[in-house]
């Protein structure tokens, strides 16, 4: 008979860590996750594979407003076994101040980020660290992630589909080459402590979507410092992830706010990857390539972008992703 997480949580059956050194934390980072956070937290703790390293798992309440730090307090007054459960409350908003003081907490050499609509595969944390111990020069690398969608996702999704951080790279590791210009999304990715402290600034430019800053692209911001600092990044397929998609995630009105935004805040993410004295070749060089991909869509789909979402989507990321640069001036100018 198969048992599913919330059964095994709820026969009081408790994970084992017989180590006292903590090599692991999983940070849960969740905004008015109440009613989420806690299928995250029965996930984690029927996890496989662990009992020859120590692990914790903080959870970082970002500002929340609902019942969050209650449905966590539920969770610490059943919590069995020797796999601490840990709250921190977080009172900037925004995903990177999140991430930001997930590190700050964590006790582990390794943390592993996942979000309240994340569910880990029972040997993921397992997986993630023995990666580590095979993969000694990799500062970060990323889940295999499949998307759980609550109604049926438009035609031709999968072309977005990595702007919802579902990845799915093969089945083998692969390395991320910076030449690539790809790296992988902060859901499910596993950084060394030391790598992002060393490497990471506190306050990035780039804080997620929030009131006043809608600029996502936070975690690609930390990664780009990270590898080029000379770490490398990595994808691991044998960390698996379930991503939770609620239908109004699918709705026109998001998926276009998110591809809008996700352009905007391109130009700033390309000039972390370009050395100073090449920026203004390289801006003009982007921008005639955003160029193109906006007139070459436009010839494509002159005729259907009224009925295709996903080709209205991909319009908008490259039609932001052209004007990035006047974007970010503007908002660093104050105007």
């Amino acid at each position: 008979m198969t048992v599913s997480p919330s059964d095994a949580y709820l026969s009081g059956d408790p994970p084992v860590a017989d180590c006292s050194c903590m090599s692991f934390s999983v940070a849960v980072c969740t905004y008015n996750g109440a009613e989420r956070v806690g299928k995250v937290l029965e996930y984690l703790y029927v996890q496989t594979g662990t009992e020859k390293f120590g692990w914790e798992v903080i959870v970082v309440d970002n500002n929340s407003s609902d019942q969050t730090q209650e449905t966590i307090q539920h969770y610490q007054s059943v919590w069995q076994g020797s796999v601490p459960l840990r709250y921190c409350f977080e009172p900037k908003q925004g995903l990177a101040f999140a991430r930001q003081r997930a590190v700050e907490e964590a006790r582990g050499k390794l943390i592993g980020f996942l979000d309240d609509d994340n569910l880990p595969g029972t040997d993921w944390v397992a997986k993630a660290f023995a990666f580590a111990q095979s993969h000694p020069k990799a500062g970060a690398y990323g889940s295999y992630i499949v998307g759980e969608f609550e109604t049926k996702p438009p035609k031709n999704f999968e072309r977005i589909a990595s702007l919802l951080a579902l990845t799915n790279r093969g089945d083998k590791a692969l390395f991320y080459y910076p030449s690539k210009k790809v790296l992988p999304p902060g859901a499910g990715l596993v950084v060394k402590k030391r790598a992002w402290l060393e490497n990471v600034p506190k306050s990035c430019f780039l804080q997620g979507r929030v009131a006043g800053h809608q600029l996502p692209g936070e975690d690609l911001e930390a990664l780009l410092y990270i590898q080029r600092a000379g770490w490398g990044i990595w994808y691991n397929p044998e960390m698996t992830l379930l991503h939770c998609i609620p239908s109004w995630r699918l709705t026109p009105e998001y998926l276009l706010k998110l591809c809008q935004t996700i352009g905007l805040s391109r130009f700033y993410t390309r000039m972390l990857s370009v050395q100073k004295w090449q920026r203004p070749v390289a801006t003009l060089a982007y921008m005639g390539r955003d160029l193109f991909r906006v007139s070459r869509h436009l010839l494509r789909h002159r005729n259907n972008l009224d009925s295709d979402l996903i080709a209205l989507c991909e319009f908008k990321l490259y039609l932001s992703s052209l004007v990035s640069p006047f974007y970010l001036l503007r908002k660093q100018i104050g105007l």
